[in-house]
């Protein structure tokens, strides 16, 4: 596996996920990693130098390899309900 490219794809994964506070976005980012990466992909990040990840990805790659299994996260972006009001599509 090419380490950089995996490296690449965490923090774009955790960019992705920037616009929620930090917790929840190493959350997000570790929740993808653990449901869309292969075996493979994830033991090559796990043996990767976290100094090659961004602090979000790297942190996020960390909770994984130590054992912690995410909670699965909710969609990024909640919708009011059909009748309900005060909140914006991006809340």
């Amino acid at each position: 596996m090419d380490i950089a490219r995996l490296a690449y794809m965490a923090d774009q994964i955790a960019r992705n996920f920037a616009a929620l506070d930090h917790d929840d976005a190493v959350a997000a980012t570790a929740d993808h990693i653990a449901t869309f990466w292969d075996p493979r992909m994830k033991a090559a990040i796990f043996a990767a130098d976290p100094a090659a990840l961004s602090p979000m990805a790297a942190a996020a790659v960390r909770r994984l390899s130590e054992g912690s299994e995410p909670a699965p996260q909710t969609h990024a972006t909640k919708f009011n309900a059909v009748d309900e009001i005060g909140r914006s599509d991006g809340a």
